[in-house]
């Protein structure tokens, strides 16, 4: 599908973000367009989930701007339930209600924010269960599922907001490696369909391959970006260059 040339679904301009006296953000901007997949990599530490969590105002920022959809999210009073109805977060240890079963964790976000019946909200969920693989699932609980049917189910439980734009923060990182592909899977298949997606990564490959941009930032800055097949297969940068070799991808 190709990338919608007007308003970015999200914006940002001059983002800081310090946590005491340490500066974790030093000045980030850049912009997502409708039915674009880009992939912000780099090393430990050097701000990516910062930057993520700041799309949603999990982290406020300390200067610049956060527009979603044209809406400065970094003003103070800003709704932040609608907020996140549009923008929805995928993380690295699931946050699954051990509780409750597939089917009521994936319903429970669209019923009490969105105001939906129980009615449509199970159909619904029915769609994105047999979208991820996991139709059989619906009265499974947390703790029957493997690692990757976890995750599977946390990608399904963002789709049934219907957001404009999905987060995922490391989404394999907490996975065995046998299962780190059926969740890629998922997300190739979203790509595919158009799915607007942020994705913090480590999987190169998957970044090269699905990704139309990628950022690498390093110490709170964007250091390079552009097309995912020229930065990640062509870096211009010493200091890309040399974290590509230490996750052992070579193009």
């Amino acid at each position: 599908m190709s990338i919608s040339s007007f308003t970015p679904v999200l914006l940002f301009k001059q983002v800081e973000k310090s946590f005491g006296a340490l500066k974790v953000l030093r000045g980030i901007s850049g912009h997502i367009n409708q039915c674009e997949v880009v992939a912000i990599i780099g090393p430990s530490g050097c701000g990516k989930s910062t930057l993520l969590r700041c799309f949603n105002r999990l982290e406020t920022i300390s200067a610049g701007q956060i527009l979603i959809n044209g809406v400065d999210i970094s003003q103070k009073g800003v709704n932040l339930s609608k907020l996140r109805s549009e923008v929805g977060m995928v993380f690295q240890q699931f946050n699954l209600f051990p509780h409750m079963t597939v089917l009521e964790n994936l319903t429970i976000a669209p019923r009490k924010v969105l105001r939906r019946s129980s009615k449509v909200t199970n159909e619904l969920a029915k769609i994105y269960l047999d979208k991820v693989g996991l139709y059989n699932k619906a009265e499974a609980y947390p703790d029957q599922l493997s690692g990757g049917q976890k995750q599977r189910v946390a990608i399904a439980r963002s789709l049934c907001m219907e957001p404009k734009l999905i987060l995922f923060d490391e989404p394999t990182s907490a996975l065995d490696p046998e299962l780190v592909g059926e969740v890629l899977q998922v997300m190739k298949n979203l790509a595919i369909e158009g799915t607007t997606m942020v994705v913090v990564t480590h999987e190169m490959q998957f970044a090269s391959e699905v990704a139309h941009r990628v950022l690498f930032l390093d110490q709170g800055q964007i250091v390079e970006e552009g097309p995912a097949h020229q930065v990640i297969n062509h870096p211009t940068s010493e200091r890309l260059n040399a974290f590509l070799k230490r996750m052992n991808f070579i193009a």
